[in-house]
């Protein structure tokens, strides 16, 4: 294990599938859209932003597979379809936060830090 608590050595790890869901680009994105309720695909792709709709329609499977989120279809003309938090995807909204707001209060340190390294001879 490293000294996050990762055991990176194990490839077949159920939580590195997992962490690389969660730390993916649209899925924390589509979580905290969802917070808030159930939303349609258009409403979605519109708090997200420039998320195309291939990418999105990929992710909302991924993470309906993955039983994070919900998907109802409402026997409409046009057909409606919302997708909700799960009760597990409900789980992920405070670790999520934490790490937005982590990002937030180090945003600068990490910029200042990029800014460092690239002025670095070599780099």
């Amino acid at each position: 294990m490293d000294t996050t608590g990762f055991d990176v050595m194990t490839l077949g790890c159920p939580s590195r599938v997992i962490m690389q869901r969660i730390g993916d680009k649209w899925s924390p994105l589509v979580i905290a859209s969802l917070k808030d309720g159930p939303r349609r695909f258009s409403r979605l792709r519109n708090d997200i932003g420039g998320v195309t709709p291939k990418v999105l329609t990929q992710t909302l499977r991924t993470l309906e597979r993955d039983g994070l989120i919900g998907r109802t279809v409402h026997a409409e003309v046009p057909v409606r379809v919302e997708y909700e938090l799960s009760a597990l995807g409900c789980t992920l909204l405070g670790p999520l936060e934490a790490v937005r707001l982590w990002a937030e209060a180090h945003a600068g340190a990490i910029i200042e830090a990029r800014d460092a390294y690239d002025l670095r001879p070599g780099n």
